[in-house]
């Protein structure tokens, strides 16, 4: 039984990867000197975006494991970045709020990934890029079922 060769060269997987990972690294390039990490912006802009999320559901979004998003969480919660209270209103969570301070920091954040997103997306048109979005949804939905 012989395998099919994968050229990378062609497969939509290994650019997807290698887009990801230039993604990564300049978003990276661009939060650095504001004292974050791409999962620190994730997770504040995950919790702008949906407020009172939990441990749980923000490892999720910003895909890191539960451990690591409770590590982060504690730092951002000693600096005044995220509150959350000491018991939970419900069960076992405790949801979690961004502060003005952690707004503030998200704003500058945000206009820094914007830019990088702006420069990743400049060689295409306004319709090559909706094209784009269609078809990442449409894969990742194929993916997921």
């Amino acid at each position: 039984m012989t395998q099919e060769a994968i050229d990378l060269n062609t497969s939509l997987g290994y650019l997807l990867k290698e887009a990801a990972s230039a993604l990564r690294v300049a978003m990276e390039d661009v939060l650095r000197p504001l004292g974050m990490t791409v999962t620190h912006y994730s997770c504040l802009e995950l919790l702008k975006q949906r407020p009172g999320l939990s441990n749980s559901d923000l490892a999720r979004g910003a895909f890191v494991t539960r451990q690591s998003m409770n590590v982060l969480l504690q730092t951002l919660e000693r600096e005044g970045i995220v509150e959350r209270p000491d018991a939970a209103p419900v069960g076992k969570v405790l949801p979690t709020r961004l502060t003005a301070k952690g707004r503030a920091a998200l704003e500058e954040a945000s206009a820094a990934v914007r830019s990088v997103e702006k420069r990743m997306l400049s060689g295409m048109t306004d319709a090559e890029q909706k094209a784009a979005l269609v078809a990442l949804r449409s894969m990742v939905t194929s993916l997921r079922n």
